[in-house]
């Protein structure tokens, strides 16, 4: 079902992770149910753009330069991942959020 949300509304994320938690569902049965399913959306979308040549090489490399950053938060996430209550992991969130917000502003991007 989240999967369907998610790709319906485009926001494959954020919008799975809302429907899971309104579920009353634990942290880990929430994290199982959608974050495949995320992951399903995001390469399905990346391979249509692809197949279709909408995506240039200079977006291929700006993929590739991420590639470090995306590794080490999935391993931060790993390793972090059932070791903060609720109120801590929506502290860290809504700090991260901050930093990337303040970034946008000071860097203009």
């Amino acid at each position: 079902m989240n999967g369907v949300i998610g790709g319906s509304t485009g926001l494959a994320g954020i919008a799975a992770v809302i429907w899971s938690s309104t579920r009353g569902w634990p942290p880990p049965e929430q994290r199982a149910v959608f974050q495949p399913s995320g992951v399903a959306v995001f390469a399905i979308t990346a391979a249509w753009l692809g197949g279709t040549n909408m995506v240039g090489a200079d977006t291929l490399w700006l993929f590739l330069i991420g590639l470090p950053a995306l590794a080490l938060g999935i391993w931060v996430g790993l390793k972090l991942f059932g070791k903060l209550d609720d109120q801590a992991f929506r502290r860290v969130v809504l700090i991260l959020l901050l930093v990337s917000g303040l970034s946008l502003l000071v860097l203009g991007r």
